[in-house]
């Protein structure tokens, strides 16, 4: 499997786990992220790294029984260190309504890990 696709899929892994049960490390999670990471949420509001921080900090198991799947995963573009995909994921949790987005997300390659630089995700009705 591509090394980007991988990161998406793994980094949905650790923030369900992290959102709905409040498994595993904050760190591990914001490790994953890189400090100049911005992200324009399906509201249209722009967060920099510390409000995404700062999110997943106040929101450990704040949305009890979170499911996340992702499909339509695509690699738009890659070069020797990066890549931008896009994908759609959907999130459910019991008596809710599922909340659906297609996202695009640039990823940069460094000596040590794949860090998110950019994700850019749309409401899907």
């Amino acid at each position: 499997m591509n090394r980007y696709i991988q990161e998406i899929i793994d980094a949905h892994v650790l923030i369900e786990k992290w959102l709905g049960k409040r498994e595993g490390t904050l760190e591990v999670l914001l490790s994953r992220f890189g400090e100049d990471f911005t992200m324009v949420a399906p509201t249209g509001a722009c967060l920099d790294y510390a409000a995404v921080a700062a999110f997943f900090a106040s929101q450990g198991a704040g949305r009890p029984g979170l499911k996340i799947a992702l499909d339509a995963l695509t690699v738009v573009t890659q070069w020797e260190n990066g890549a931008v995909v896009n994908y759609r994921e959907t999130q459910t949790r019991p008596d809710q309504p599922v909340n659906v987005r297609w996202s695009t997300a640039v990823l940069h390659q460094n000596e040590r890990a794949i860090t998110w630089r950019l994700l850019h995700e749309t409401a899907h009705p």
